[in-house]
Protein backbone atom coordinates (compact mmCIF):
# COMPACT_ATOMS: atom_id res chain seq x y z
CA UNK A 1 0.00 0.00 0.00
CA UNK A 2 1.53 3.15 -0.95
CA UNK A 3 2.17 5.74 1.78
CA UNK A 4 1.12 9.12 2.02
CA UNK A 5 2.33 12.03 3.27
CA UNK A 6 -0.74 13.79 3.73
CA UNK A 7 -1.95 13.44 7.35
CA UNK A 8 -5.67 14.34 6.43
CA UNK A 9 -6.11 11.90 3.66
CA UNK A 10 -7.41 9.07 5.56
CA UNK A 11 -10.38 10.53 6.84
CA UNK A 12 -13.32 10.75 4.84
CA UNK A 13 -15.53 13.59 6.16
CA UNK A 14 -18.91 13.23 6.64
CA UNK A 15 -21.41 15.76 5.04
CA UNK A 16 -18.01 17.84 3.92
CA UNK A 17 -16.56 18.73 0.66
CA UNK A 18 -13.41 16.98 1.60
CA UNK A 19 -11.55 18.39 -1.20
CA UNK A 20 -11.86 22.35 -0.37
CA UNK A 21 -11.50 21.26 3.48
CA UNK A 22 -8.34 19.17 2.93
CA UNK A 23 -7.14 22.59 0.37
CA UNK A 24 -8.07 24.69 3.46
CA UNK A 25 -8.32 22.72 6.76
CA UNK A 26 -10.04 24.74 9.86
CA UNK A 27 -10.29 22.63 12.28
CA UNK A 28 -11.31 22.84 16.26
CA UNK A 29 -8.55 20.93 19.62
CA UNK A 30 -10.45 21.99 22.31
CA UNK A 31 -13.77 23.22 24.08
CA UNK A 32 -14.91 24.76 27.20
CA UNK A 33 -18.62 26.10 27.84
CA UNK A 34 -19.18 28.64 25.01
CA UNK A 35 -15.90 28.16 22.90
CA UNK A 36 -14.09 26.20 21.19
CA UNK A 37 -10.29 26.59 20.53
CA UNK A 38 -9.13 26.20 16.94
CA UNK A 39 -5.80 24.28 15.76
CA UNK A 40 -4.23 28.29 15.52
CA UNK A 41 -5.37 28.73 19.36
CA UNK A 42 -7.87 31.32 18.31
CA UNK A 43 -10.83 31.42 20.92
CA UNK A 44 -14.21 30.29 18.57
CA UNK A 45 -17.41 31.06 20.35
CA UNK A 46 -19.38 28.29 19.65
CA UNK A 47 -22.78 29.25 17.82
CA UNK A 48 -24.77 25.79 16.72
CA UNK A 49 -24.05 24.18 20.31
CA UNK A 50 -21.56 22.06 18.06
CA UNK A 51 -24.50 20.18 15.82
CA UNK A 52 -27.50 20.91 17.55
CA UNK A 53 -26.21 18.96 20.36
CA UNK A 54 -24.41 20.43 23.50
CA UNK A 55 -26.64 22.42 25.44
CA UNK A 56 -24.97 22.51 28.78
CA UNK A 57 -21.69 23.87 26.83
CA UNK A 58 -18.83 22.05 26.19
CA UNK A 59 -16.39 19.70 29.19
CA UNK A 60 -18.98 20.00 31.85
CA UNK A 61 -17.29 18.61 34.60
CA UNK A 62 -19.90 16.48 35.76
CA UNK A 63 -20.45 14.72 32.76
CA UNK A 64 -16.67 14.01 32.03
CA UNK A 65 -16.58 12.43 36.00
CA UNK A 66 -19.76 10.25 35.24
CA UNK A 67 -17.95 8.96 32.27
CA UNK A 68 -14.14 8.80 33.81
CA UNK A 69 -15.74 6.72 36.64
CA UNK A 70 -18.02 4.46 34.33
CA UNK A 71 -15.36 3.46 32.28
CA UNK A 72 -13.36 2.43 34.94
CA UNK A 73 -16.15 0.14 36.66
CA UNK A 74 -18.01 -1.26 33.77
CA UNK A 75 -16.63 -0.64 29.76
CA UNK A 76 -19.53 -2.20 28.38
CA UNK A 77 -22.17 -4.41 29.22
CA UNK A 78 -24.01 -6.52 26.34
CA UNK A 79 -27.55 -5.15 26.15
CA UNK A 80 -29.25 -8.45 24.47
CA UNK A 81 -30.72 -10.83 27.10
CA UNK A 82 -29.10 -9.07 30.17
CA UNK A 83 -28.81 -5.18 31.61
CA UNK A 84 -27.02 -2.80 33.53
CA UNK A 85 -28.53 -0.42 36.33
CA UNK A 86 -27.31 2.74 34.55
CA UNK A 87 -29.39 2.04 31.26
CA UNK A 88 -32.84 1.43 33.81
CA UNK A 89 -31.93 4.81 35.81
CA UNK A 90 -31.91 6.90 32.49
CA UNK A 91 -34.94 5.22 30.93
CA UNK A 92 -36.41 6.10 33.85
CA UNK A 93 -35.27 9.62 34.08
CA UNK A 94 -36.02 10.07 30.43
CA UNK A 95 -39.86 8.53 30.56
CA UNK A 96 -40.11 10.66 33.89
CA UNK A 97 -39.46 14.13 31.21
CA UNK A 98 -42.10 12.62 28.42
CA UNK A 99 -45.48 13.90 27.83
CA UNK A 100 -48.43 11.73 28.83
CA UNK A 101 -47.44 8.35 28.66
CA UNK A 102 -44.34 7.86 26.27
CA UNK A 103 -43.11 6.11 29.06
CA UNK A 104 -41.05 3.14 27.32
CA UNK A 105 -37.89 3.92 25.85
CA UNK A 106 -35.57 2.09 23.73
CA UNK A 107 -32.26 3.16 23.47
CA UNK A 108 -30.19 3.63 20.37
CA UNK A 109 -26.77 5.52 19.48
CA UNK A 110 -27.72 8.48 16.67
CA UNK A 111 -30.90 10.04 15.91
CA UNK A 112 -30.93 8.02 12.53
CA UNK A 113 -31.00 4.72 14.68
CA UNK A 114 -33.61 6.44 16.53
CA UNK A 115 -35.61 7.25 13.33
CA UNK A 116 -35.26 3.64 11.71
CA UNK A 117 -36.31 2.30 15.15
CA UNK A 118 -39.15 4.05 15.60
CA UNK A 119 -40.27 3.36 12.39
CA UNK A 120 -39.66 -0.09 12.78
CA UNK A 121 -41.63 -0.12 15.93
CA UNK A 122 -44.88 1.38 14.02
CA UNK A 123 -44.72 -1.07 11.78
CA UNK A 124 -44.59 -3.72 14.30
CA UNK A 125 -47.11 -1.94 16.28
CA UNK A 126 -49.89 -2.39 13.19
CA UNK A 127 -48.75 -5.94 12.74
CA UNK A 128 -49.13 -7.18 16.00
CA UNK A 129 -52.61 -5.10 16.29
CA UNK A 130 -54.01 -6.84 13.25
CA UNK A 131 -53.28 -3.69 10.90
CA UNK A 132 -50.71 -5.82 8.91
CA UNK A 133 -51.25 -4.21 5.49
CA UNK A 134 -50.53 -0.62 7.20
CA UNK A 135 -46.80 -0.52 5.76
CA UNK A 136 -46.88 2.86 4.05
CA UNK A 137 -45.13 5.36 5.68
CA UNK A 138 -44.89 9.33 5.35
CA UNK A 139 -42.81 11.86 5.83
CA UNK A 140 -42.15 15.67 4.78
CA UNK A 141 -40.35 17.52 2.49
CA UNK A 142 -37.37 19.33 3.42
CA UNK A 143 -37.32 16.89 6.55
CA UNK A 144 -34.09 15.36 8.18
CA UNK A 145 -34.51 12.13 9.74
CA UNK A 146 -30.98 11.18 9.85
CA UNK A 147 -29.42 9.31 7.17
CA UNK A 148 -30.47 5.61 7.54
CA UNK A 149 -32.24 3.90 4.83
CA UNK A 150 -35.10 4.41 6.56
CA UNK A 151 -34.97 8.27 7.28
CA UNK A 152 -33.32 9.15 4.19
CA UNK A 153 -36.67 7.37 2.88
CA UNK A 154 -39.20 9.44 4.71
CA UNK A 155 -36.71 12.20 4.60
CA UNK A 156 -37.20 15.17 2.43
CA UNK A 157 -33.55 16.78 1.39
CA UNK A 158 -32.91 16.03 -2.48
CA UNK A 159 -28.95 15.80 -1.76
CA UNK A 160 -29.32 13.37 0.50
CA UNK A 161 -31.57 10.82 -1.81
CA UNK A 162 -30.07 11.00 -4.72
CA UNK A 163 -27.14 8.73 -4.56
CA UNK A 164 -28.84 6.18 -3.28
CA UNK A 165 -31.62 4.66 -5.69
CA UNK A 166 -35.10 3.66 -4.96
CA UNK A 167 -34.47 3.71 -0.85
CA UNK A 168 -37.38 2.58 0.69
CA UNK A 169 -41.20 1.59 -1.36
CA UNK A 170 -44.43 2.43 -0.07
CA UNK A 171 -43.44 6.06 0.65
CA UNK A 172 -44.46 9.27 0.61
CA UNK A 173 -44.26 13.30 1.62
CA UNK A 174 -46.65 16.16 2.65
CA UNK A 175 -45.65 19.45 1.39
CA UNK A 176 -43.06 21.82 3.71
CA UNK A 177 -44.08 25.15 5.47
CA UNK A 178 -41.66 27.18 4.23
CA UNK A 179 -43.13 29.72 2.42
CA UNK A 180 -41.35 33.41 2.10
CA UNK A 181 -44.33 35.07 0.43
CA UNK A 182 -46.48 34.85 3.55
CA UNK A 183 -43.93 34.28 6.78
CA UNK A 184 -41.06 36.28 5.97
CA UNK A 185 -39.67 37.63 8.90
CA UNK A 186 -42.10 36.36 11.29
CA UNK A 187 -41.28 36.24 15.15
CA UNK A 188 -42.20 33.10 15.99
CA UNK A 189 -44.65 30.41 14.89
CA UNK A 190 -46.37 31.84 11.86
CA UNK A 191 -50.23 32.47 11.22
CA UNK A 192 -50.20 31.35 7.68
CA UNK A 193 -49.59 27.72 6.85
CA UNK A 194 -51.41 25.35 9.25
CA UNK A 195 -54.30 24.20 6.50
CA UNK A 196 -50.65 22.50 5.02
CA UNK A 197 -51.71 19.77 7.40
CA UNK A 198 -55.01 18.97 5.76
CA UNK A 199 -52.44 17.75 2.54
CA UNK A 200 -52.59 14.57 4.61
CA UNK A 201 -55.99 13.95 4.19
CA UNK A 202 -55.55 13.74 0.37
CA UNK A 203 -52.90 11.19 0.55
CA UNK A 204 -54.95 9.51 3.12
CA UNK A 205 -57.45 9.15 0.31
CA UNK A 206 -54.90 8.55 -2.09
CA UNK A 207 -53.70 5.71 -0.68
CA UNK A 208 -56.36 4.50 1.67
CA UNK A 209 -56.08 4.64 5.70
CA UNK A 210 -55.72 1.05 6.14
CA UNK A 211 -52.11 1.01 4.20
CA UNK A 212 -50.53 3.80 6.19
CA UNK A 213 -48.38 3.09 9.24
CA UNK A 214 -47.11 6.35 10.36
CA UNK A 215 -46.45 9.79 10.03
CA UNK A 216 -43.10 11.14 10.73
CA UNK A 217 -42.40 14.72 10.78
CA UNK A 218 -39.98 17.38 12.87
CA UNK A 219 -41.81 19.59 15.06
CA UNK A 220 -39.67 22.13 14.05
CA UNK A 221 -37.26 20.70 10.36
CA UNK A 222 -33.75 22.35 11.92
CA UNK A 223 -31.25 21.28 9.50
CA UNK A 224 -33.04 22.30 6.36
CA UNK A 225 -32.97 25.87 8.18
CA UNK A 226 -35.22 26.09 10.84
CA UNK A 227 -38.84 25.61 9.81
CA UNK A 228 -40.94 27.08 12.29
CA UNK A 229 -44.53 25.02 12.26
CA UNK A 230 -47.25 27.66 11.64
CA UNK A 231 -49.98 27.85 14.15
CA UNK A 232 -52.20 25.08 14.30
CA UNK A 233 -50.30 22.44 12.05
CA UNK A 234 -49.03 19.91 14.73
CA UNK A 235 -52.53 19.51 16.30
CA UNK A 236 -53.86 18.95 12.89
CA UNK A 237 -51.84 16.34 11.73
CA UNK A 238 -52.30 14.93 15.47
CA UNK A 239 -56.26 14.91 14.93
CA UNK A 240 -55.75 13.54 11.68
CA UNK A 241 -53.77 10.71 12.64
CA UNK A 242 -55.97 9.61 15.49
CA UNK A 243 -58.74 9.64 13.29
CA UNK A 244 -57.74 7.22 10.90
CA UNK A 245 -55.15 4.78 13.51
CA UNK A 246 -52.28 6.53 12.08
CA UNK A 247 -48.88 6.54 14.48
CA UNK A 248 -47.58 9.91 14.69
CA UNK A 249 -44.12 10.55 15.46
CA UNK A 250 -42.23 13.62 16.25
CA UNK A 251 -38.66 13.86 15.17
CA UNK A 252 -37.04 15.83 18.47
CA UNK A 253 -33.22 14.91 18.13
CA UNK A 254 -32.66 18.69 17.85
CA UNK A 255 -35.51 20.09 19.52
CA UNK A 256 -35.72 18.04 23.25
CA UNK A 257 -34.07 19.25 26.10
CA UNK A 258 -34.40 22.25 26.46
CA UNK A 259 -33.37 23.60 23.04
CA UNK A 260 -37.38 25.38 21.88
CA UNK A 261 -38.35 25.42 26.03
CA UNK A 262 -39.11 22.24 28.34
CA UNK A 263 -37.78 18.40 27.43
CA UNK A 264 -39.55 18.01 24.20
CA UNK A 265 -41.32 20.58 21.90
CA UNK A 266 -43.78 18.44 22.21
CA UNK A 267 -44.95 18.91 25.59
CA UNK A 268 -43.68 22.85 24.99
CA UNK A 269 -46.34 23.06 21.82
CA UNK A 270 -48.89 21.12 24.17
CA UNK A 271 -49.32 18.33 21.02
CA UNK A 272 -48.58 14.47 21.85
CA UNK A 273 -47.86 12.28 19.18
CA UNK A 274 -47.10 8.50 19.58
CA UNK A 275 -43.65 8.20 19.51
CA UNK A 276 -40.73 10.68 20.20
CA UNK A 277 -37.28 10.22 18.80
CA UNK A 278 -34.25 11.90 20.57
CA UNK A 279 -30.43 12.00 20.91
CA UNK A 280 -27.87 14.98 20.92
CA UNK A 281 -28.87 16.90 24.14
CA UNK A 282 -29.63 13.65 25.65
CA UNK A 283 -25.89 13.42 26.69
CA UNK A 284 -24.83 16.67 26.00
CA UNK A 285 -22.68 15.14 22.89
CA UNK A 286 -20.29 13.49 24.99
CA UNK A 287 -20.90 9.92 24.32
CA UNK A 288 -23.40 8.98 21.26
CA UNK A 289 -26.42 7.85 22.08
CA UNK A 290 -30.06 8.28 21.23
CA UNK A 291 -33.33 7.23 22.46
CA UNK A 292 -37.33 6.63 21.44
CA UNK A 293 -39.88 7.35 23.59
CA UNK A 294 -42.77 5.12 22.84
CA UNK A 295 -46.07 5.37 24.43
CA UNK A 296 -47.27 2.45 26.70
CA UNK A 297 -49.97 1.29 24.05
CA UNK A 298 -48.03 0.79 21.55
CA UNK A 299 -45.47 -0.71 23.68
CA UNK A 300 -47.68 -3.55 25.72
CA UNK A 301 -49.47 -4.12 22.40
CA UNK A 302 -46.05 -5.17 20.84
CA UNK A 303 -44.33 -6.31 23.84
CA UNK A 304 -47.83 -7.99 26.34
CA UNK A 305 -49.78 -9.08 23.43
CA UNK A 306 -47.03 -11.21 21.69
CA UNK A 307 -46.28 -15.07 21.80
CA UNK A 308 -43.25 -16.22 24.30
CA UNK A 309 -39.80 -14.89 23.26
CA UNK A 310 -38.69 -11.68 21.86
CA UNK A 311 -41.48 -9.28 20.82
CA UNK A 312 -39.02 -7.00 18.66
CA UNK A 313 -36.28 -8.03 16.83
CA UNK A 314 -34.37 -5.11 17.08
CA UNK A 315 -31.28 -3.54 18.75
CA UNK A 316 -27.67 -2.60 18.53
CA UNK A 317 -24.88 -3.60 20.30
CA UNK A 318 -24.57 -0.32 22.05
CA UNK A 319 -28.03 0.45 23.06
CA UNK A 320 -27.86 2.04 26.79
CA UNK A 321 -24.15 1.71 26.66
CA UNK A 322 -22.84 2.04 30.41
CA UNK A 323 -20.71 5.16 29.07
CA UNK A 324 -23.71 6.88 27.73
CA UNK A 325 -25.65 6.13 30.25
CA UNK A 326 -23.57 7.75 33.00
CA UNK A 327 -22.96 11.15 30.38
CA UNK A 328 -26.61 11.00 30.10
CA UNK A 329 -27.47 10.42 33.75
CA UNK A 330 -24.96 13.26 34.59
CA UNK A 331 -26.60 15.38 31.94
CA UNK A 332 -30.01 15.35 33.00
CA UNK A 333 -28.62 16.09 36.57
CA UNK A 334 -26.49 19.23 35.20
CA UNK A 335 -29.81 20.44 33.45
CA UNK A 336 -32.04 20.32 36.30
CA UNK A 337 -29.18 21.80 39.20
CA UNK A 338 -28.40 24.83 37.08
CA UNK A 339 -32.01 25.60 35.82
CA UNK A 340 -30.46 25.44 32.22
CA UNK A 341 -33.79 25.46 30.24
CA UNK A 342 -35.51 27.62 32.53
CA UNK A 343 -32.33 30.14 31.74
CA UNK A 344 -32.41 29.87 28.31
CA UNK A 345 -36.66 30.60 28.44
CA UNK A 346 -35.87 33.52 30.14
CA UNK A 347 -33.73 34.18 27.11
CA UNK A 348 -36.15 33.99 24.14
CA UNK A 349 -37.02 37.43 23.94
CA UNK A 350 -33.77 38.67 23.93
CA UNK A 351 -32.55 36.12 21.38
CA UNK A 352 -35.59 36.83 19.31
CA UNK A 353 -35.21 40.43 18.97
CA UNK A 354 -31.31 40.44 18.59
CA UNK A 355 -31.63 38.09 15.39
CA UNK A 356 -34.55 40.16 13.89
CA UNK A 357 -32.40 43.35 14.32
CA UNK A 358 -30.85 42.29 11.60
CA UNK A 359 -33.58 42.78 9.01
CA UNK A 360 -32.30 44.96 6.45
CA UNK A 361 -28.99 43.96 6.47
CA UNK A 362 -27.38 43.29 3.14
CA UNK A 363 -28.44 40.03 1.36
CA UNK A 364 -30.94 38.84 3.99
CA UNK A 365 -34.36 38.01 2.78
CA UNK A 366 -35.51 36.34 5.78
CA UNK A 367 -35.46 35.55 9.91
CA UNK A 368 -37.23 32.62 11.18
CA UNK A 369 -36.62 32.18 15.54
CA UNK A 370 -37.98 29.57 17.88
CA UNK A 371 -36.38 28.96 21.17
CA UNK A 372 -33.12 29.26 20.74
CA UNK A 373 -32.48 29.03 17.79
CA UNK A 374 -32.35 31.31 14.25
CA UNK A 375 -32.40 30.92 10.54
CA UNK A 376 -30.49 34.01 8.54
CA UNK A 377 -31.40 33.17 4.80
CA UNK A 378 -29.33 34.83 2.45
CA UNK A 379 -30.28 35.71 -1.12
CA UNK A 380 -28.91 32.75 -3.38
CA UNK A 381 -25.61 34.13 -5.61
CA UNK A 382 -26.35 34.50 -8.97
CA UNK A 383 -23.14 32.08 -9.38
CA UNK A 384 -24.99 29.26 -7.44
CA UNK A 385 -26.95 28.42 -4.40
CA UNK A 386 -25.21 28.01 -1.31
CA UNK A 387 -21.84 30.42 -2.42
CA UNK A 388 -23.15 33.01 0.49
CA UNK A 389 -24.25 30.62 3.03
CA UNK A 390 -20.57 29.11 3.15
CA UNK A 391 -18.94 32.68 2.55
CA UNK A 392 -20.20 33.57 5.93
CA UNK A 393 -20.05 30.21 7.28
CA UNK A 394 -15.90 30.21 6.50
CA UNK A 395 -15.97 34.30 7.72
CA UNK A 396 -17.61 34.10 10.49
CA UNK A 397 -15.42 30.70 11.83
CA UNK A 398 -12.32 33.18 10.50
CA UNK A 399 -13.35 35.84 13.04
CA UNK A 400 -14.47 33.41 15.90
CA UNK A 401 -17.66 32.51 15.81
CA UNK A 402 -19.05 28.71 14.59
CA UNK A 403 -22.38 28.77 13.06
CA UNK A 404 -24.21 26.41 10.56
CA UNK A 405 -24.66 26.63 6.82
CA UNK A 406 -27.48 24.80 4.81
CA UNK A 407 -26.96 26.21 1.66
CA UNK A 408 -27.95 29.51 1.73
CA UNK A 409 -29.09 29.85 5.64
CA UNK A 410 -27.40 30.57 8.49
CA UNK A 411 -28.69 28.25 11.31
CA UNK A 412 -28.12 29.47 15.16
CA UNK A 413 -28.59 27.25 18.29
CA UNK A 414 -25.89 28.10 20.88
CA UNK A 415 -25.41 26.45 24.10
CA UNK A 416 -28.34 26.94 26.21
CA UNK A 417 -25.82 28.13 29.09
CA UNK A 418 -25.58 31.60 26.75
CA UNK A 419 -25.46 35.00 28.25
CA UNK A 420 -26.67 38.18 26.52
CA UNK A 421 -23.73 38.84 25.90
CA UNK A 422 -23.01 36.06 23.84
CA UNK A 423 -26.20 37.28 21.86
CA UNK A 424 -25.07 40.30 20.98
CA UNK A 425 -21.53 38.90 20.26
CA UNK A 426 -22.83 36.37 17.57
CA UNK A 427 -25.44 38.74 16.45
CA UNK A 428 -23.01 41.47 16.16
CA UNK A 429 -20.56 39.65 14.20
CA UNK A 430 -23.01 38.33 11.67
CA UNK A 431 -24.18 41.94 11.22
CA UNK A 432 -20.56 43.00 10.88
CA UNK A 433 -19.86 39.85 8.13
CA UNK A 434 -22.78 39.57 6.02
CA UNK A 435 -21.97 43.09 4.75
CA UNK A 436 -18.48 41.73 3.05
CA UNK A 437 -19.87 39.30 1.47
CA UNK A 438 -20.13 39.00 -2.41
Amino acid sequence: MKLENDPLAAFWMPFTANRAFKATPRQLVAAKDMHYTSSDGRKVLDGTAGLWAVNAGHCRAPIIEAIRKTAGELDYAPPFQLGHPLAFELASRVAALMPDSLDRIFFTNSGSESVDTALKIALAYQRARGEGTRTRLIGRERGYHGVGFGGISVGGIVNNRRQFGTLLAGVDHLPHTHDLAHNAFTKGRPGWGGHLADELERIIALHGAETIAAVIVEPMAGSTGVLVPPIGYLEKLRAICTRHGIVLIFDEVITAFGRIGGATAAGTLGVTPDIITMAKGLTNAAVPMGAVAVSRAIHDTVVEGGPDGIELFHGYTYSGHPLAAAAGIATLDLYKSEGIWDHAAALHGYWEAAVHSLRGKRHIIDIRNMGIVAAIELEAHPGGAGKRGMQLFHKCFDNGLLVRATGDIIALSPPLILEKAHIDEMIGRIAELVETID
